[in-house]
């Protein structure tokens, strides 16, 4: 059966596999088959954009995701991003309409 492998090598960088993989084949049998474990820390995996087990079996022509850390804290990530752009360009405040027009 046919695997593809989609690994985050950094930020903003894709690595893909594609290859033939035995019936009963895991995730984990796909991440090993890639050679993708040998990169940066794998986070998770997935199978089509949801967190999957590696004991997962896979079937024909799915994709597996291998997903890094986060780096930096998804909120602290908005709260910076949005004393950047100060109030009146984030959010709702973005939309309102300015007064007299």
């Amino acid at each position: 059966m046919r695997i593809v492998v989609w690994a985050c090598t950094g930020p903003g960088t894709v690595a893909q596999w594609s290859g033939e993989l035995p019936v009963g084949a895991t995730v984990s049998d796909a991440l090993h088959a890639s050679g993708c474990l040998e990169g940066p820390a794998v986070a998770a995996a997935g199978v089509w954009g949801r967190v999957a087990p590696l004991a997962r079996l896979l079937c024909d022509g799915d994709r597996v995701e291998i997903y890094r850390p986060l780096t930096v804290d998804p909120k602290v990530a908005r709260r910076e991003r949005f004393d950047r752009q100060g109030r009146r360009g984030a959010g709702l405040f973005a939309r309102r309409r300015k007064p007299g027009s």
